[in-house]
């Protein structure tokens, strides 16, 4: 059984998969407002109007905030630039409004949405569409990133502006009629898209070379070059500018270095080797394909913590899922299904650079949330082509079907009734509701900072960027770790600390109680400052002085650098 969409002919054994088939067809219009109005509903139920304590989106505020006020001195270097220089355009033209920028977050989610639904309907049978299309509409953690100032959102509606273009080139490519100069303006629009997202992240950078190698294989020379030209129209012109205006700078200049350490927070144990990367690759597949996959369809608990004995599952998990990724690609590669061959050899190109360049430790959801719609596309088509026939084999499809899009509904739709109450809180003025003691002890220290110290005081911060935005655009001097650490002690030598600090200007330094792990409060705290301040005190007694402290259990104290008590 076979029917003839809009683009492709689909071929069914099933009957159940050809009758969803038809209706699909029959009602994708009413499917699409469906999803996208569950994709709204879902990001205003959830709206989150604080900074996230994974401080990253506070990072993205600052440099916005430093592109307008330090310009053109200072230029973003943390990672890709392009969403700090967004907020740095809403930032000169309405101020620091963060609700405006987390709504912002929400139109790009849903155009992200949009646009995913309109490049890939038609392009798979529905019944592995509609599954990814409801996923990409109601994950919680895609919902999460929809009130969030993390560059996700927006990056999602790059990836859809890309795939849109890729699949519409594609498609105008196998028109007999086609001319590639008559087509210009789709070219123009394919290489904004690679552009823009190769400069909202850095691991997107691979799309250029998944370009080339995709029109390598079709022997699409001509179309190859239209496509490198077309992004580099775009993208030597933004060089030439941040050349002329911020001295060359670039988004891997402020990464490569750190990225290329054993410890991206301790310098001292040097710089990776080859076994290392390769090591980082094997820790990272097994960390996001094993783990962090899991915890996405809503199938792992995501504040489960293995014992030591059972973290060899989450290697097994990852190797299951990689090898069913990789037959579905050779099976799109068989159907010689073009568009989604391109998609692959992005999003598989994007996942194995991200696993080879981060540092295991980092183990963040979102570096593989990016890829997600593809990978799913690709492990249902492996269980959609062995479920295509009658009898209960396809009622199998079906039944993975329902758990998948069961769990990921049932845990955004949880999560949002319970947010309503805390944002309620938020909007009407209660900013620090919602959070933990110990963070709301740290936030409200930064304000103190704000409006009790000098404008002059420069005080260090465990979470800077977090203390910026509650500390009203105060600076703040970051640490991450120990810093002129003792081998010995595995503290800092107190006079390189004190020389340290005196020389970058540091006045105060404030010291936080910030849990280990954010739902148990027993399980200690991150004791950096700790470790820098232990030694100070305890050489020179009266080197710092107490000012201030916040709170009554889990305190935030701060203290004032005597230097000439030394």
């Amino acid at each position: 059984m076979s029917l003839k969409t809009a683009n492709t002919a689909i071929q069914h054994k099933s009957k159940l998969f050809y009758n969803f088939e038809k209706w699909f067809i029959k009602n994708n219009i009413k499917v699409f407002y469906f999803l996208l109005s569950l994709c709204v509903l879902l990001s205003l139920i959830s709206f989150n109007a604080r900074i996230s304590e994974a401080h990253d989106d506070a990072l993205y505020l600052e440099g916005g905030w430093r592109f307008v006020h330090e310009f053109p001195t200072y230029f973003y270097t943390q990672n890709a630039p392009l969403y700090p220089l967004f907020l740095a355009f809403l930032i000169k033209i309405v101020g620091f409004k963060l609700i405006l920028f987390k709504l912002f977050s929400v139109v790009f989610n849903a155009f992200g949405f949009i646009l995913l639904y309109k490049a890939l309907k038609n392009r798979i049978p529905a019944i592995v569409f509609v599954p990814v299309a409801f996923f990409q509409a109601t994950n919680h953690l895609i919902i999460y990133y929809s009130s969030m100032t993390f560059t996700e959102a927006q990056y999602f509606f790059l990836q859809g502006l890309f795939f849109w273009y890729s699949v519409k080139i594609i498609d105008a490519i196998k028109d007999a009629s086609f001319d590639l100069k008559k087509q210009y303006k789709l070219w123009l629009m394919l290489g904004l898209s690679m552009f823009l997202i190769s400069t909202c992240k850095s691991s997107a950078i691979v799309v250029v070379p998944s370009i080339i190698l995709f029109f390598l294989i079709e022997k699409n020379y001509k179309e190859l070059a239209a496509s490198v030209l077309s992004f580099l129209i775009f993208k030597l012109p933004y060089d030439l500018m941040v050349k002329i205006i911020w001295g060359g700078k670039n988004q891997f200049s402020g990464q490569s270095k750190i990225l290329l350490q054993k410890d991206p927070y301790d310098i001292a144990q040097g710089n990776e080797d080859l076994s290392g990367f390769v090591g980082r690759f094997i820790d990272n597949s097994a960390q996001y394909m094993g783990k962090r996959f899991y915890q996405i369809i809503g199938w792992r608990d995501e504040n489960y913590i293995p014992e030591v004995s059972q973290v060899e599952a989450f290697g097994l998990a990852a190797l299951v899922s990689i090898a069913i990724i990789l037959l579905g690609f050779w099976l799109i590669i068989k159907q010689k299904n073009k568009p989604l061959i391109l998609l692959s050899i992005f999003s598989i190109s994007q996942a194995v650079l991200s696993f080879v360049i981060l540092q295991a430790r980092w183990d963040q959801a979102r570096i593989v949330l990016i890829g997600m719609p593809v990978f799913l596309i690709l492990m249902l088509y492996v269980i959609y082509h062995f479920t295509n026939r009658e009898g209960m084999a396809s009622g199998i499809y079906v039944i993975i079907i329902v758990l998948i899009c069961g769990s990921v509904f049932l845990s955004s739709f949880k999560r949002g009734l319970k947010n309503i109450p805390i944002v309620q809180k938020n909007i009407k003025g209660d900013k620090y509701f919602g959070y933990t003691q110990d963070w709301q002890n740290f936030l409200k220290c930064s304000e103190w900072c704000a409006d009790s110290l000098p404008s002059s005081a420069l005080v260090v911060s465990r979470k800077a960027p977090m203390s910026f935005v509650y500390g009203k655009g105060k600076k703040f001097f970051p640490i991450y770790s120990v810093i002129k650490k003792d081998t010995a002690t595995n503290q800092s030598n107190p006079d390189s600390a004190l020389a340290f600090f005196q020389k970058n200007n540091v006045t105060h330094v404030m010291l936080p109680q910030l849990r280990l792990n954010p739902n148990n409060s027993a399980q200690g705290f991150i004791n950096t400052i700790h470790n820098i301040l232990a030694p100070i005190a305890q050489k020179y007694p009266t080197a710092l002085k107490l000012i201030h402290t916040e709170g009554y259990d889990e305190v935030t104290q701060l203290y004032e650098i005597k230097y000439n008590n030394k």
